[in-house]
């Protein structure tokens, strides 16, 4: 384990996992919720997550972008890019809508244009894979060949299931067992 990757999972223990009962996406119940854009905005984590995804892609190759459904996927895009730039990396980051803009150009996959180019669609945390899956149509809409979906924490719940049913390599770099929750 990476020293940023120990890092991260203490951040994530101390800040991100709340206890109680939560709705979860899927509308499941849950005991605890992992809130991680309390840490991805964080000025401390955001470069050790940029650090981990970094590794957790480094062996897929030519990576030219990096990005999934806004918010979430926001600002790992952007750690990415910025640790990516460090190590020589050229990955650009991309922005997916929800849906497509009614008004200016219509778009819903804004930032470097993505046609013909290997792109990984991220993820903060995974729960039913709807949202890795709708950035994943998007960007192929937008021209994009999707080679990866990577999450920064699996929940174990469908997500990695329904993501590769769907054709896609599934990636986490924390699991519930790195946190104290399995």
């Amino acid at each position: 384990m990476t020293d940023a990757r120990e890092k991260l999972i203490q951040f994530i223990r101390d800040e991100a996992v709340f206890h109680g009962e939560f709705t979860l996406t899927s509308g499941a119940k849950a005991s605890y919720y992992i809130d991680l854009r309390r840490l991805s905005l964080d000025h401390r984590v955001a470069p050790l997550i940029g650090q981990v995804m970094c590794d957790l892609i480094a062996d897929i190759p030519d990576i030219a972008a990096v990005g999934g459904l806004t918010m979430g996927a926001d600002p790992i895009a952007a750690a990415v890019l910025h640790q990516g730039v460090a190590r020589g990396l050229t990955y650009d980051a991309v922005v997916v809508r929800k849906a497509p803009k009614d008004h200016g150009r219509g778009r819903q996959v804004e930032g470097p244009d993505v046609d013909g180019k290997r792109v990984v669609v991220l993820e903060d945390t995974s729960t039913t894979g709807g949202s890795p899956l709708t950035a994943a149509r998007a960007l192929e809409a937008a021209g994009a060949t999707v080679v990866a979906v990577a999450v920064v924490v699996d929940r174990a719940t469908d997500a990695r299931r329904v993501i590769e049913e769907a054709g896609y390599e599934y990636r986490a770099a924390i699991g519930l067992a790195d946190l104290g929750l399995a």
